[in-house]
Protein backbone atom coordinates (compact mmCIF):
# COMPACT_ATOMS: atom_id res chain seq x y z
CA UNK A 1 0.00 0.00 0.00
CA UNK A 2 1.36 3.40 -0.93
CA UNK A 3 0.44 6.81 0.49
CA UNK A 4 -2.35 7.44 -2.05
CA UNK A 5 -3.99 4.11 -1.27
CA UNK A 6 -3.63 4.76 2.46
CA UNK A 7 -5.31 8.16 2.13
CA UNK A 8 -8.22 6.58 0.22
CA UNK A 9 -8.60 3.86 2.87
CA UNK A 10 -8.59 6.45 5.66
CA UNK A 11 -11.19 8.51 3.79
CA UNK A 12 -13.48 5.48 3.41
CA UNK A 13 -13.19 4.32 7.03
CA UNK A 14 -13.50 7.77 8.60
CA UNK A 15 -16.08 9.21 6.20
CA UNK A 16 -13.78 12.14 5.49
CA UNK A 17 -13.00 13.52 2.06
CA UNK A 18 -9.75 12.50 0.38
CA UNK A 19 -8.46 16.07 0.87
CA UNK A 20 -9.26 16.00 4.60
CA UNK A 21 -7.66 12.56 4.94
CA UNK A 22 -4.53 13.80 3.16
CA UNK A 23 -4.27 16.76 5.54
CA UNK A 24 -4.76 14.50 8.56
CA UNK A 25 -2.14 11.98 7.42
CA UNK A 26 0.37 14.73 6.57
CA UNK A 27 -0.19 16.36 9.97
CA UNK A 28 0.32 12.99 11.67
CA UNK A 29 3.58 12.36 9.81
CA UNK A 30 4.88 15.90 10.41
CA UNK A 31 4.09 15.64 14.13
CA UNK A 32 5.97 12.35 14.45
CA UNK A 33 8.93 13.79 12.53
CA UNK A 34 9.09 16.93 14.67
CA UNK A 35 8.78 14.95 17.89
CA UNK A 36 11.64 12.63 16.88
CA UNK A 37 13.77 15.63 15.87
CA UNK A 38 13.27 17.01 19.38
CA UNK A 39 14.58 13.77 20.85
CA UNK A 40 11.27 12.50 22.21
CA UNK A 41 9.54 9.17 21.56
CA UNK A 42 6.03 8.74 20.14
CA UNK A 43 4.16 5.94 21.92
CA UNK A 44 0.87 4.73 20.46
CA UNK A 45 -0.30 2.19 23.02
CA UNK A 46 -1.15 -1.12 21.37
CA UNK A 47 0.22 0.00 17.99
CA UNK A 48 3.88 0.74 18.55
CA UNK A 49 6.64 3.18 19.40
CA UNK A 50 8.59 5.54 17.16
CA UNK A 51 11.98 6.56 18.56
CA UNK A 52 15.47 7.61 17.55
CA UNK A 53 18.32 5.12 17.87
CA UNK A 54 22.01 5.98 17.74
CA UNK A 55 24.26 3.99 15.42
CA UNK A 56 27.89 4.21 16.39
CA UNK A 57 30.80 4.72 14.07
CA UNK A 58 31.87 1.52 12.33
CA UNK A 59 34.62 0.31 10.06
CA UNK A 60 33.87 -1.37 6.74
CA UNK A 61 35.50 -1.86 3.38
CA UNK A 62 34.67 -1.24 -0.23
CA UNK A 63 34.07 -4.70 -1.76
CA UNK A 64 35.32 -3.62 -5.21
CA UNK A 65 38.59 -2.00 -4.18
CA UNK A 66 39.16 -3.47 -0.74
CA UNK A 67 39.76 0.04 0.61
CA UNK A 68 38.92 0.48 4.29
CA UNK A 69 36.21 3.00 5.09
CA UNK A 70 34.82 4.51 8.26
CA UNK A 71 31.05 5.03 8.39
CA UNK A 72 30.23 7.99 10.63
CA UNK A 73 27.95 7.69 13.64
CA UNK A 74 24.36 8.70 12.99
CA UNK A 75 20.89 8.80 14.49
CA UNK A 76 18.16 6.80 12.75
CA UNK A 77 14.39 6.55 13.23
CA UNK A 78 13.13 3.21 14.57
CA UNK A 79 9.64 1.73 14.88
CA UNK A 80 8.91 -1.07 17.32
CA UNK A 81 5.53 -2.74 16.89
CA UNK A 82 3.30 -3.06 19.96
CA UNK A 83 1.82 -6.28 21.28
CA UNK A 84 -1.68 -5.63 19.93
CA UNK A 85 -0.32 -4.99 16.42
CA UNK A 86 1.85 -8.10 16.54
CA UNK A 87 -1.05 -10.22 17.78
CA UNK A 88 -3.44 -8.90 15.10
CA UNK A 89 -1.09 -10.06 12.34
CA UNK A 90 -0.72 -13.63 13.59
Amino acid sequence: MNKTELVKAIAEKSELTVAESTKALNAFLETITETLKNGDDVVLTGFGTFKVAHRGERKTRNPQTGAKLVVAATDVPVFKAGKALKDSIK
